[in-house]
């Protein structure tokens, strides 16, 4: 009797909570307040807004009508911009495959090799393209080959992490069986390795394409040719209504590149998944019958490689020039150490928690602004159909608009200073959290908003109490995603005056001052690394 009422007890009685878990909580309050603060500190207000709101009557009249170059201009200016931006995530792809097999758990040949490859990656990413740019300037000079090399390698810090990502999640199944044959570890990795992966690396690769070509109109401001260039030339002449019209193609090229990768990733899913279990007939062939779909395959292959090798010879690539400047690498590299402060440390760190401010006000605003847009447009919320399908394009749209052109935007609207920066990142994160959010709404259990609707519930309490609380761990995985992505931002955003220790960084590449560009990387590298180190705290704690 005693021992069952015990039980019962027992079973009633709610489990105490972790205290990793009350402590990562107690981590996102704290960052949320500091937040805030931040906010109050960078007095963004309703003033702030009324007070700029004839700035941007003004701009507006200074803007309008757009400007747009000769045809002949514009398609090759984005041709260009085409050319760079495949290129650079082509060579993204051929580094990060060989480093994503040596980074992953299940295809690595030593430890050693794991961490080295592991290291190599959270390097990469952690250093901002822009800086990488202005190393690359020095070395091969104005031009695509600059280009090419910082948003290639940039990349390689997301697209190796997400295809090693992807190799440990393979079934191990076909390359075990592969391996029972006697087949060496290159057999087992073309044979029961690539097949499973090959649609997540494409996927991958083109979500890539379609940031890089907004990373390109920032490059632009450094010297990369293209639309960027184009862009910035117009920006310093104060012609804002060619640059406008510049930055509204570029808008266009984004939805464009954004719709294409988004059909041709589904197509690949749904590719996958068509009889995935049905037996091949090949009769007596020993080599796979060229069936539609084999046919297909090969003619989307070939139209890869035409448009690679079409884009390489339109960014005009010289493999001469290419090597000849790599002698040039030793005395360049000089320049750059040891580092230096220039007598403006000091200068440096507030400006360093000047752009960390910037990053905590835009993503607490950002968060503020996106998650009804998300919730609207994730389909298991939207109250229709139609309306989920209008907040998704509109997400796309805010995508599609360089974080870049935006803070040019409020710089003129509000002036230069880190109100124009911590706007600008908070009308971007509408598009990417928007996005996040509404991806993580689609994939909860529906089980929990079945049984609450059961009840009698209404839409709005199956959403608070069923909907919600399943996707708030991923929630604050976006937000330190968000938060990581803005601290790199705000210093990138500083190029054109919109707070932070971006514009240290310009001025010290432009009076030559190398070695202070050194510090910069080095204190923007180590403050990301705290951010990444403490957002893979915190997903371990609330997972």
């Amino acid at each position: 009797m005693s021992a069952s009422i015990a039980t019962a007890d027992t079973a009633g009685t709610l489990a105490a909570p972790r205290i990793g878990n009350t402590a990562a909580w107690l981590v996102v309050a704290a960052l949320t307040a500091l937040g805030c603060r931040a906010i109050v500190d960078l007095r963004i207000n309703i003033a702030t807004f009324v007070d700029s709101g004839r700035n941007a009557v003004d701009f507006a009249g200074r803007m309008l009508p757009l400007d747009f170059p000769p045809a002949a201009e514009l398609l090759e200016l984005a041709a260009q911009t085409l050319a760079i931006v495949v290129s650079a995530t082509v060579l993204s792809v051929v580094i990060s495959a060989p480093l994503a097999i040596l980074a992953a758990a299940n295809t690595a040949p030593a430890p050693g090799a794991r961490y080295g490859a592991r290291t190599v990656i959270v390097v990469v990413r952690a250093i901002p393209d822009v800086v990488m740019a202005i190393v690359f300037m020095r070395i091969f000079g104005l031009g695509a080959m600059t280009g090419v090399l910082a948003m290639g390698l940039h990349s390689v810090g997301m697209v190796g992490k997400l295809y090693a990502d992807a190799i440990e999640q393979i079934d191990e199944g076909p390359r075990s069986a592969i391996r029972a044959t006697g087949a060496g570890w290159g057999q087992q990795l073309i044979s029961g390795v690539l097949p499973q992966v090959l649609p997540a690396f494409v996927a991958t690769a083109l979500h890539r394409l379609d940031i890089n070509l907004r990373i390109s109109v920032l490059l632009g401001f450094v010297g990369v040719n293209g639309l960027g260039f184009a862009i910035a030339t117009a920006f310093k002449q104060l012609d804002y209504r060619r640059g406008m019209a510049l930055a509204a193609v570029v808008l266009v090229l984004c939805i464009l590149v954004e719709l294409l990768s988004g059909t041709i990733r589904r197509a690949l899913l749904r590719d996958t998944g068509e009889k995935a279990g049905a037996p091949l007939r090949t009769g007596d062939r020993i080599s796979p019958p060229w069936t539609r779909r084999r046919l297909c395959r090969t003619g989307y292959a070939a139209l890869t490689a035409l448009v690679v090798l079409m884009s390489a010879w339109g960014a005009d690539l010289d493999p001469v020039h290419f090597v000849s400047s790599l002698r040039g690498v030793g005395r360049n590299a000089g320049l750059f150490w040891p580092p230096d402060t220039a007598g403006m440390f000091g200068q440096l760190l507030g400006d360093l928690w000047l752009t960390v401010k910037i990053a905590l006000g835009a993503t607490v605003i950002g968060a503020v602004l996106a998650l009804p847009v998300g919730c609207l447009a994730a389909h298991n919320v939207a109250p229709n159909p139609l309306v989920g399908k209008a907040f998704r394009m509109f997400v796309v749209l805010i995508r599609g608009i360089p974080e870049l052109v935006l803070a040019v935007v409020f710089v003129v609207i509000t002036g230069l200073g880190a109100v124009a920066g911590t706007l600008a990142l908070s009308v971007g994160a509408i598009g990417l959290l928007g996005k996040l959010i509404a991806d993580s709404l689609e994939e909860i259990d529906p089980g929990p908003e079945q049984a609450i609707r059961a009840t009698g519930a209404g839409r709005w309490q199956v959403f608070f109490t069923g909907t919600l609380p399943q996707a708030a761990p991923s929630f604050v995985g976006h937000l330190l995603y968000q938060l990581d992505v803005n601290i790199r931002s705000a210093t990138l955003l500083g190029v054109v005056g919109a707070g932070g220790i971006g514009f240290d960084l310009l001025s010290g590449a432009q009076i030559l001052e190398f070695g202070l560009v050194t510090t910069i990387l080095i204190m923007v590298f180590a403050t990301v690394l705290v951010v990444e180190a403490l957002a893979l705290w915190l997903r371990h704690q609330l997972s």
